[in-house]
């Protein structure tokens, strides 16, 4: 369905630890003023109050009603359901809380709540990344097109969603693209989040440098520090990033193995992807060892840089050739190099998420009629 030209508007909400920000969208684009309204509450009810606040003063700005609310909300959550479990961030929500079910109460209208990486994953499907990568094909002349995305978020932690075939992937636990939950081969103790977030990055970067964890600075700094070969601790920010980059990197291969398609990076720190994404792709295609000294290839695919010109040629060329068909005169064109790309949110994750929140809800509308 061509959600950009649809005439049907969703109010929206970004929900974080600190601030509600809500809105609404039409035809994939913000409509109203985005209302920021404090997050903290020390009792549920003050927090609920705030959430129905929010999205009254959306409608009344909107004008009209709306064709749905939705909207990405932390977990752990039944989202199918729109119960939202033990939040560490919003310590007010305890014991599981039917928010969807209570919006919809109020609101007479349907409510659909997703996980952030899956709505990022889904927008970026939509109107990101995928239709972007598949103009470009099609443009060259390729056959070739994709229908699946993995799209992973780099920033206060490591989120992830999964779009098969144009439809975001659901568990049956609301628990799918739960890529945070892989093991971190640095200390099998921990999970990959450890090293893949803000707090990761400044962690590595600490310990190359020598210096307490608490003055270590922001990422955007550290990237800075990366690209100025001047700086003193220029080398120990780069090999941060690599070591960013490593460990992102197997986590990703391990994915894709499961679900063969694009990946799409958003979040905070893929801002600094000119620093780690060919050591995040170098990684994926790193080979494996056997007991026999030999060696073979850790994924069936082989990883692309999309954000890198070279490599991105590569990616659209393929390797195309013309086969014949055994006892027939037919020829058919065969192209046996099987390659995904990884690249940088085309729309900005804050976007994506809105747009895929907008979609799911259309989506999910038009399917029940």
């Amino acid at each position: 369905m061509p959600y950009h030209t649809d005439q049907r508007s969703v109010l929206t909400l970004d929900a974080g630890g600190t601030n509600f920000v809500f809105s609404a969208i039409k035809s994939g684009e913000e409509v109203i003023q985005p209302i920021n309204i404090s997050a903290k509450g020390e009792k549920l009810d003050d927090v609920l109050q705030k959430i129905i606040m929010g999205f009254k003063q959306s409608m009344e700005q909107l004008g009209k009603k709306p064709a749905a609310i939705s909207f990405s909300f932390p977990g752990p959550a039944d989202y199918e359901n729109g119960i939202i479990g033990n939040l560490e961030n919003l310590p007010a929500f305890r014991g599981g809380v039917a928010l969807g079910p209570m919006l919809e109460e109020i609101f007479q209208l349907p409510v659909f709540i997703n996980n952030d990486g899956d709505l990022f994953a889904y927008g970026e499907a939509i109107a990101g990344l995928l239709p972007e990568i598949n103009n470009k094909l099609k443009n060259s002349s390729s056959p070739k097109q994709y229908k699946n995305l993995l799209g992973v978020t780099f920033g206060t932690g490591f989120g992830g969603g999964i779009v098969r075939k144009g439809e975001l992937f659901l568990g049956d636990n609301s628990a799918q693209g739960e890529i945070n939950r892989f093991c971190n081969p640095h200390n099998i103790a921990y999970s990959v989040e450890e090293h893949i977030s803000i707090r990761g990055l400044r962690r590595l970067f600490a310990q190359e440098a020598g210096m307490a964890f608490k003055d270590c600075p922001d990422p955007y700094e550290i990237f800075m520090i990366a690209k100025n070969t001047e700086d003193k601790l220029h080398i120990s920010a780069q090999k941060a990033f690599q070591e960013f980059a490593l460990i992102a990197g197997n986590a990703l291969a391990d994915a894709v193995s499961l679900v063969d398609g694009l990946v799409v990076i958003g979040g905070g720190l893929s801002g600094a992807h000119s620093v780690f994404l060919n050591h995040l792709v170098a990684e994926m295609n790193r080979a494996y060892e056997t007991t026999d000294n030999g060696c073979f290839d850790r994924m069936e695919v082989t990883a692309f840089n999309l954000e890198d010109d070279a490599d991105l040629s590569l990616f659209i060329k393929g390797k195309p050739h013309e086969i014949a068909v055994p006892y027939s005169d037919k020829k058919l064109i065969y192209d046996p190099l099987k390659r995904i790309g990884v690249g940088i949110s085309r729309l900005g994750t804050s976007k994506a998420v809105s747009i895929g929140a907008y979609a799911f809800a259309l989506n999910a509308i038009d399917h029940k009629k």
